[in-house]
Formats: C-alpha cells, sequence, structure tokens
C-alpha cells in the first residue's frame, strides 16, 4: 500500500485572502484599528510639524483613494475621531470633483447663515478655487494648527451650502460620495454640520477618541 501524497497547499489571490480576513476581523478588532489608526494620523502629523507630511497627510485621499479611507474610518460613529476626518476627508473630495456644485450651494447660503459664512472664512467671490483651498486649510489645520477651531470651520461650511440646498430643495454630488452613511443634501449636510461641531466640543473638552 502506497502512501498517501500529501495535499498541496491552496493557492488564494489578493481577493480571496482580503474576504477571508475580513470574515474573521472581530468587529471590536475593527473598531480599534480604525480609531487607533486616527489617532496616528492625527498625533503624527502634529507632533512633526513637517510641511512636506502636512501636505502629504490633506492629500492623504490622492495618494490611497477614498475607497481605503472609507474601509478605515466611514463605519465609525460620527462623533469620533476617525469619524471626524472621514467626513473632513468626504468634504474635501467633494468640492474637488465638483467645486461649481459646491460653490453655488455655499454662494447660495451666505444670504441665509451669514454668521456660519465668517466662521468658515471663504474669499469672495466664492469659487471653485476658493472652495479647494478651503477643504485644503480645513484639513492643515488638523494636523498643524486648531483642530478643534479646523472642525468648527468645516461645520461653518456645512451649514452655509446646507442653506444654500435648502433654499433649492436641491440633492446633488454629495450623494456620490455617501459610503459609510453620510446622506446627501440640505439635510446631510446639516447633520455633518451639527456633527463635525460636536467633535470640535469634544475636541476641547480632550475627549474625542
Amino acid at each position: 500500500m502506497t502512501a498517501p501524497r500529501p495535499r498541496r497547499p491552496v493557492m488564494l489571490d489578493a481577493q480571496a485572502l482580503d474576504a477571508f480576513a475580513q470574515e474573521r476581523l472581530d468587529p471590536a478588532v475593527i473598531s480599534q484599528i480604525a480609531h487607533e489608526s486616527a489617532a496616528v494620523v492625527v498625533h503624527t502629523g502634529r507632533a512633526r510639524r513637517d510641511p512636506d507630511l502636512t501636505r502629504r497627510l490633506v492629500a492623504l485621499v490622492d495618494e490611497i483613494g477614498l475607497s481605503t479611507v472609507a474601509e478605515l474610518w466611514a463605519g465609525r460613529p460620527a462623533r469620533s475621531l476617525p469619524g471626524a476626518l472621514w467626513r473632513l476627508y468626504v468634504l474635501r473630495e467633494w468640492v474637488r470633483r465638483d467645486g461649481q456644485g459646491a460653490s453655488r450651494d455655499y454662494r447660495d447660503g451666505l444670504a441665509y447663515a451669514q454668521v456660519s459664512g465668517a466662521i468658515a472664512g471663504v474669499a469672495t467671490p466664492p469659487g471653485p478655487e476658493e472652495m479647494r483651498r478651503l477643504a485644503d486649510a480645513v484639513l492643515t489645520g488638523v494636523f498643524d494648527g486648531d483642530l478643534a477651531g479646523a472642525l468648527d470651520r468645516a461645520a461653518a461650511f456645512c451649514r452655509v451650502a446646507s442653506a444654500g440646498r435648502a433654499s433649492r430643495d436641491d440633492t446633488g454630488p454629495v450623494r456620490a460620495l455617501s459610503a459609510g452613511g453620510l446622506a446627501g443634501g440640505a439635510a446631510g449636510l446639516a447633520t455633518m454640520a451639527d456633527d463635525l461641531a460636536a467633535c470640535a466640543r469634544l475636541w476641547r473638552e480632550e475627549s474625542l477618541d
């Protein structure tokens, strides 16, 4: 009787390996990874004070893709550090993809949310390039400025844009960036504003994690 031949190991491609890992990761582990990675990104950027590093962190989506950022942070609570970072990167991606639409929302909302417009601090007239500069400035502030102030500024931008959309009862391109449950339309932007403002308060209280 001949000995049985040893079984050859099953070879898995990258997609199969990813599915295997996701299937076996405990939700608590996924949550821990999300919160720890967000903390590393923020605290590394703030500790290094390196302009080149800050530019890379601001452009993180350009380097690794929005879907990768979504996998890391989109599923976490809105009022958490990873949830806040996810929303800031979504806003940046939105104004980069649709600067015309974002500037129209903002311009139309200024008449209804003047105080928020002053906090957001967008140059006048608010065109696509001004929207992009604001989004980059907000994320830059996360890493080398007042993080709570950056969150408040982003919240103010969302309030103005929400007012502009509400004035037209409009649902626009934010919906295309809604991975992780972010809704489009005026109501979605208003909710995002509330969440970002709450994150700013939590950061000041040293309880945003």
